[in-house]
């Protein structure tokens, strides 16, 4: 078992599987490092693949008074440091989004790019929260389930579908204990301003986040990648990991082909 120390002290649990470049799983309010165990098998043979719980959740401290969300950045910080792992594609899923951009963003030297999948990542825009609290006051009329699975696949799965209900049992923090989820967003301006590639990763089932919601956001960001999955449901890297995998893999490759040419011209120069 490996734990980094983030800035306030807090013991974060991560793993490290396989090697190459660098991609860093960071999940949503239901899961912990585990979630990912249908994307580590696909990509560890060809990338060194972090994963990690946040404070509250999994393996980590769970002591705390409460569950700052502000703090979240720093963990995923840390877990870079410890784990020696320079660089690395940083993948959000919903609440995770956030977390992962604000840490690129923080340290932009250490992020080859984002994938903001199932969110907006808390992108700080009047046109985008309006949009989004539309979409949730739609979703809060679901039972929370219905929301991340979708009804189809809980009748066919019945064994994944308990495993995923099962996932949250292990967390100390639940999404009602979340602080401060939606403060300190970025502008559009300034993760624009960073060059980090970006990549919107939606689904065309999703019940918490409109595909129409995730389009708006892409278009604020002309050079972000935008993978609308028709067939994806909210929690897609879950219920149909082959097509989350697959916007994956066309990502990391276009971000890590475009170092190659910067890399060898680094390399020249010595």
């Amino acid at each position: 078992m490996a734990f980094a120390t983030s800035a306030d002290g807090a013991r974060i649990y991560y793993e490290t599987h396989g090697a190459g470049p660098g991609i860093l799983f960071v999940h949503g309010s239901g899961g912990h490092h585990a979630a990912w165990w249908q994307q580590v098998p696909h990509l560890r043979d060809r990338y060194t693949v972090v994963t990690l719980d946040l404070r509250g959740f999994g393996r980590s401290d769970s002591e705390m008074d409460e569950f700052d969300s502000r703090r979240f950045p720093d963990d995923i910080l840390a877990v870079l440091e410890a784990s020696g792992v320079d660089r690395a594609v940083l993948v959000g899923q919903s609440i995770g989004a956030a977390a992962a951009l604000k840490a690129a963003l923080r340290a932009p030297d250490r992020a080859a790019g984002v994938v903001v999948a199932h969110s907006l990542g808390g992108i700080d825009h009047p046109d985008l929260a309006a949009r989004v609290r539309a979409d949730r006051a739609e979703a809060e009329k679901l039972p929370v389930l219905d929301r991340l699975l979708t009804p189809h696949f809980r009748e066919v799965d019945p064994a994944r579908t308990f495993l995923f209900r099962q996932m949250g049992t292990f967390n100390a923090a639940k999404m009602a204990d979340l602080r401060n989820l939606n403060t300190d967003g970025p502008t559009v301006e300034e993760v624009a301003a960073s060059g980090i590639p970006i990549c919107f990763l939606a689904g065309g089932r999703d019940a918490v986040l409109r595909p129409e919601t995730v389009r708006a956001a892409a278009a604020l960001l002309p050079a972000a990648t935008l993978e609308l999955v028709a067939a994806g449901p909210h929690s897609m890297y879950w219920e149909v990991p082959a097509l989350f995998n697959a916007s994956l893999d066309r990502f990391l490759a276009t971000v890590y082909s475009a170092e190659k040419p910067a890399l060898s011209t680094s390399g020249a120069s010595t």
